[in-house]
């Protein structure tokens, strides 16, 4: 049973954004998230953080101008996620822009593996002779490619936000706030913000040279709809730069102005483009994209956020939603698989597993697309952290790993590494995922090494699950105007989506589309709130997606509140995300 905390907060940081003039609801709810004054919550445009704090980034630039001048061929190597898929796009849509002759190619992960390989720069260098490779949202563990690269007479500009390892590769320059001596703040940007602050900096770079003298300097705020894109869908953490990045993006898209391929893919999805949030980038156009890179290749994808065809964009955006419907068919089936594998290893091997402080999982039969996606549903389940491994080429696996606060991953990976170097064969990421390659006959080995690793960095208690919420709310408080503002707000991971939680009688329900609750609540006064009159407490409709099964009497649950568009009207309703019984009834 997950354990149900209020998020705490500063009293000072409540009473000054209180002064500032917000109410005592919304002051609570920023000051749990880290934000100390008004200011933070501003998302001009100006306020970004300068790009000249990021290290080598005016090197970069200068040498990235010398070579548009001097009309070499410029090649990206992007990784197949979202995030890079729109840092490719980012970067091809306005390298070309500036002048540039530049390509692309993408790595099939199932034949080269992830990024700048050696068998990624023979390919780029048989098929396209370039002078320059540049890599977005890869290339900071690319020691070995980039030597290729050297030996073949091509320059590597790197631009990567993963967490670099005890060695850097010896490319022609870096750009990656997490590099060793970089003082950019925002150490969360995604590597589409990377590539995007490059191209602020060559076009001040290209502003200094005089190039724009005679000419309309081009609009780089135009390409930020790509840029929240990739930063939601990469699940960094939305610290205050990052937020402006996802609104001003937001906005962008909302207003029509959007590129074709993401206008595309909302139409296709069914959403509204002047009611898009980040939950659309996140868990609707996300998805889609990365459909292409986890089954086929994500070049469909990447064409269809650089195309200015509507047309060729929304017959893409098809091809792209078809590949989603087959990726979660995949994937429900292997979940089922490995759901079945685990119970039966709890029925098994009951007392082992469930003092068990990790998961690892493998199966002939589970592609390795999908195995990131798997790894975090059985994580979500168990609250472990967990690695799902594939069959990957010649005796190696395939693994992708989630993680759970508290557990780095990556770091996690590098101790296990270190500790048996005949195991890992390579392996990146972040805290909270992670991919690698074993040795195949080194599996049973790696899950005991992995297991006493967790143990060795977790305590029972990180091991239960925790549902932070902002605390139960007054029924004045319980509105349509508060629903609307926090629907206007960019909420995200490390600046979570206000939830609340209270308890109820459930005084009506009934099962909508044969397998969702709708609801009739009426709340329950807390002791720690002002007595109030039960009869005269409002009911609230609310909504219980995939549960079919009614619920008792009187719950606590945890909520958040929403609007609910139907007939052309909008009214509040409660989102249920998670609920228990109460077993004494309360008195009223």
């Amino acid at each position: 049973m997950p354990k149900i905390t209020t998020r705490t907060y500063d009293s000072l940081a409540f009473e000054s954004l209180h002064r500032g003039g917000l109410p005592p609801v919304m002051a609570r709810i920023y000051a749990a998230r880290g934000i100390v004054n008004s200011a933070q919550l501003e998302m001009a445009l100006a306020r970004l953080l300068p790009f000249d704090q990021i290290r080598n980034i005016h090197l970069m630039a200068g040498l990235l101008a010398d070579a548009i001048e001097a009309r070499k061929r410029l090649l990206i190597i992007a990784d197949y996620d979202s995030d890079g898929a729109t840092a490719c796009a980012v970067g091809i849509r306005i390298l070309r822009m500036m002048g540039a002759d530049v390509g692309y190619l993408v790595p099939n992960r199932f034949e080269y593996g992830y990024g700048l390989t050696p068998e990624i720069v023979d390919l780029a260098y048989t098929t396209s002779r370039p002078d320059i490779l540049i890599t977005v949202d890869n290339g900071i563990a690319s020691i070995d490619g980039v030597q290729a690269a050297k030996a073949l007479g091509m320059q590597v500009f790197i631009t990567d936000h993963h967490l670099p390892g005890d060695e850097l590769p010896e490319a022609t320059a870096i750009i990656n706030p997490n590099q060793p001596g970089c003082p950019f703040p925002s150490k969360h940007i995604a590597g589409v913000g990377v590539i995007f602050y490059l191209m602020l900096a060559l076009r001040a770079e290209f502003r200094q040279r005089g190039a724009f003298d005679t000419g309309k300097e081009p609009n780089l705020a135009s390409f930020l709809d790509l840029v929240a894109l990739g930063t939601v869908a990469d699940v960094v953490k939305l610290d205050d730069n990052n937020r402006i990045l996802v609104q001003q993006g937001l906005r962008r898209i909302q207003a029509g102005l959007a590129c074709s391929g993401i206008n595309a893919l909302l139409k296709i999805a069914g959403r509204k483009i002047q009611q898009t949030s980040t939950y659309d980038l996140g868990f609707i156009l996300g998805p889609r994209l990365n459909a292409a890179g986890r089954l086929d290749d994500m070049s469909l994808g990447i064409e269809c956020l650089i195309t200015d065809d509507a047309g060729a964009a929304e017959q893409m955006a098809r091809q792209l939603d078809t590949l989603n419907v087959r990726r979660r068919e995949i994937e429900s089936n292997m979940q089922d698989s490995a759901l079945s594998k685990l119970e039966s290893s709890l029925h098994a091997e009951s007392a082992r597993i469930q003092s068990a402080y990790s998961v690892c999982l493998f199966d002939q039969s589970w592609h390795q697309g999908v195995i990131g996606i798997l790894a975090s549903r059985i994580k979500d389940r168990y609250h472990r952290p967990v690695i799902i491994f594939a069959p990957g080429n010649d005796g190696e696996m395939k693994g992708s790993g989630r993680s759970i606060p508290g557990f780095h991953l990556r770091d996690a990976l590098d101790l296990v590494s270190k500790r048996y170097p005949e195991v890992i064969v390579k392996f990146g990421g972040h805290a909270a995922a992670a991919g690698l390659t074993i040795v195949a006959e080194r599996f049973v080995q790696f899950c005991e090494a992995f297991e006493a690793t967790a143990q060795s960095l977790l305590t029972e208690a990180d091991l239960t699950r925790v549902i932070e919420t902002d605390g139960e709310l007054d029924e004045s408080d319980m509105n349509m105007e508060l629903a609307q503002h926090l629907t206007r707000q960019v909420w995200g991971q490390g600046f979570p989506q206000p939830t609340f939680n209270a308890s109820f009688y459930v005084e009506n329900q009934r099962v909508v589309g044969e397998k969702h609750l709708k609801l009739k609540l009426r709340k329950i006064p807390s002791s720690s709130m002002p007595a109030q009159d039960l009869n005269s407490a409002s009911s609230y409709d609310a909504i219980l997606f995939f549960h079919n099964d009614l619920l008792p009497d009187v719950i606590d649950a945890v909520y958040r509140l929403q609007i609910n568009e139907f007939n052309g009207r909008a009214m509040l309703q409660l989102l249920l995300e998670h609920w228990s019984q109460v077993e004494t009834k309360p008195i009223g």
